[in-house]
């Protein structure tokens, strides 16, 4: 009776990611209405304003942001040295959880971003989920080119493991190149044999610099973030010269079995969506717990911008983080 219940178990879980694995393919090729490309051309002008060739204004007008945004006083901001790295604890301003923390690897292509930008993502993720988020300034692109974002996600790690956190007390986060480097640090974790931590959450990864995605080409015209001229510049200035299937550069390409469970987040509208479908199929084939959603109407890291989606999607990342907290 018990072998029957697990295979009718097995049934239902595989009969569930086909479902899942049909739905996602679906919305790479979907196109959005009327109604919803009026809304990608006004969030095109609005990131239009932040986005820049030259990589020191643009890294400042993201700061800019970041600090207006932050201005509140439910959530406070503490500085920390993390070995000579910049790193800032963020906490909401009343009694929370200790036990664990989040581990936030900001986005950014690797170029750009800091922790004072991440504030639109890591305040909602304190706030959202009553724990510390820790958020730390790895070394920027093309200064400094692969490996020292991943070295510097270590550092960070090491980090919480000497102020008394165990593997399993953390949970990693991360958003477009954040997400990249949260799935790279935990290969380099299970390459070196290390505990891992107890869960990922991945707000529009960006896990493939190959960029072989199908939706490269289909969403190319309604991404309003997002194009492969700016994804290509990304490329090359954090790993000219490399080979891009390196699974630490691309985590697509990574061995992931025995990871502990994910939860992808990403927009229909944006031309990484195949990096998100893709990798959800990795990790089912790999036997890892996953579950994807992919947020209608959306665009990449939709999660900073002050829409209802946003806000529905950070509850969505807190009820993962506290059902894998149990």
């Amino acid at each position: 009776m018990r072998e029957l219940k697990e295979r009718d178990a097995e049934k239902a879980q595989t009969g569930k990611n086909e479902t899942e694995k049909v739905e996602m393919e679906k919305a790479e090729t979907g196109v959005p209405d009327k109604k919803n490309q009026n809304l990608m051309n006004l969030v095109k002008r609005v990131h239009g304003l932040v986005e820049s060739t030259d990589i020191e204004k643009h890294r400042q007008s993201q700061d800019h942001i970041g600090a207006i945004l932050s201005n509140t006083r439910d959530i406070k901001y503490r500085e920390v040295d993390i070995n000579g790295m910049y790193g800032e604890w963020v906490s909401v301003n009343r009694a929370h959880m200790k036990k664990y923390v989040l581990l936030h690897c900001h986005g950014g292509g690797y170029s750009t971003g800091s922790s004072l930008y991440a504030r639109t993502l890591t305040s909602k993720l304190a706030e959202s989920t009553s724990m510390d988020v820790l958020c730390f300034d790895y070394r920027l692109a093309p200064e400094n080119p692969y490996p020292a974002a991943v070295e510097d996600a270590m550092k960070a790690w090491d980090y919480l493991m000497l102020l008394g956190y165990g593997a399993r007390d953390v949970i990693l986060t991360g958003d477009s190149a954040g997400g990249n480097l949260a799935l790279a640090l935990t290969l380099k974790l299970k390459q070196e044999e290390r505990l891992l931590p107890r869960g990922i959450v991945l707000m529009s990864p960006w896990a493939d610099l190959t960029s072989s995605g199908k939706s490269f080409q289909t969403k190319a015209d309604v991404d309003p973030v997002l194009n492969r001229e700016y994804i290509d510049r990304m490329v090359k200035a954090y790993a000219e010269g490399q080979d891009l299937r390196n699974p630490m550069i691309s985590p697509l390409f990574g061995e992931f079995a025995g990871f502990p469970p994910v939860y992808i987040q990403v927009g229909e509208n944006e031309i990484l969506l195949s990096d998100s479908v893709r990798l959800h199929q990795a990790f089912v084939d790999a036997n890892v717990a996953v579950k994807a959603d992919i947020y209608s109407g959306m665009w990449h890291v939709f999660q900073m911008s002050p829409v209802k989606a946003a806000r529905a999607a950070m509850d969505k990342n807190a009820e993962f983080i506290y059902d894998i907290c149990r």
